[in-house]
């Protein structure tokens, strides 16, 4: 291993490569014209040497901060600190920094006061998770800086987006539980009242999107979805709300033996107000989730979940963002996870 020298200088490290400064900082940086015997040389030095790359002069010059941020609605999300994880570990092979902040989403002006606030002089480029209920207009994504959103909301072709396809995803939740016998199925998650027509339909939104996936599902089979069956939570999506709103939709009377989840959080309420009751999971309720969190794989039994592919998302919005900031032409983009599910233990 080599041993860090004291004072390693780029100079010292060119003079012993017998090189010009400017060939071992090109060299150093990944830039400028050489022969490959000669960044060998050189990089064989910094190797011997424990030279170390001034991060914070090689931003300056190149008139970077170094740094990009991620802005989210909430952290208590555990899909959302997931993937503040998953940018931050991804922006470390990019020797990035990653602000990690959020905003209010009370259906107020959160995202567009942030937007409006952000300081491309502290940071290169903004990773914005979408917010859920606040309303924007096309314009309010028309930055002056380097941006690209995460969600399920409509970026209208101002700006790239990266998401995980909510429709498919569903629907093939939807798919696999009326394969496994399921002919009666619950959802818990919606934000309003069901109303069929409108799902049908419906563009953005969580929420929305997955359940239209599964009233696509549901459709293709000839399964009617029950009103009574349709757990409403707002845009409150925890452990709790999905015990209460399981609990509603047994207390029905509506008989039922499969349950979509419109997220982890969800399901794993669900589960708990099911065996409350003494229904059987998988036996009785077959159950599925959204968005395959850690916990997923540790409940007893442990929850079939979609995979909403949360490492996958961050590195391809980094890498966006990055080829943003790099200014590589490029007609802004939708960019889709491919649909993955995570057959466990609370489906047959």
């Amino acid at each position: 291993m080599a041993t860090r020298r004291r004072g390693v200088t780029l100079q010292a490290v060119a003079d012993r490569a017998g090189v010009s400064l400017k060939t071992a900082s090109n060299a150093v940086n990944g830039t400028g014209r050489m022969s490959p015997e000669t960044r060998e040389r050189v990089m064989a030095v910094v190797e011997e040497t424990g030279y170390k790359v001034n991060i914070a002069a090689r931003n300056l010059m190149r008139g970077r901060t170094g740094a990009v941020t991620l802005a989210v609605p909430t952290l208590r999300a555990p899909y959302l600190a997931e993937l503040a994880e998953e940018v931050v570990e991804a922006a470390r092979a990019h020797d990035l920094v990653v602000y990690v902040t959020t905003f209010p989403d009370d259906g107020l002006r959160g995202m567009r006061d942030y937007l409006d606030q952000f300081n491309p002089n502290l940071s290169d480029g903004l990773l914005l998770s979408l917010p859920e209920q606040e309303q924007f207009a096309p314009a309010d994504l028309e930055v002056d800086f380097p941006l690209v959103c995460l969600g399920a909301r409509r970026t209208f072709g101002r700006t790239d987006r990266v998401s995980a396809d909510d429709v498919v995803d569903a629907r093939t939740a939807a798919e696999y539980l009326f394969e496994r016998g399921v002919g009666s199925l619950a959802v818990v998650g919606a934000r309003t009242e069901f109303a069929p027509a409108a799902i049908a339909v419906a563009v953005e939104g969580n929420a929305e999107s997955r359940l239209r996936g599964v009233l696509e599902a549901a459709t293709a089979a000839g399964i009617r979805l029950d009103p009574r069956l349709i757990g409403i939570t707002g845009y409150d999506w925890t452990i709790g709300t999905g015990f209460r709103a399981a609990q509603d939709i047994i207390d029905s009377g509506v008989p039922f033996d499969g349950m979509m989840c419109l997220n982890d959080g969800l399901a794993i309420g669900a589960v708990a107000a099911l065996r409350e009751r003494g229904l059987r999971v998988p036996e009785d309720v077959q159950v599925v989730g959204f968005d395959n969190i850690e916990e997923s794989a540790f409940l007893a039994p442990p929850l079939t979940t979609m995979d909403s592919r949360i490492s996958w998302v961050a590195r391809t919005a980094l890498a966006r963002l990055i080829s943003r900031i790099d200014q590589v032409p490029q007609e802004p983009a939708h960019l889709l996870a491919q649909p993955t599910l995570i057959a466990r233990g609370t489906t047959r």
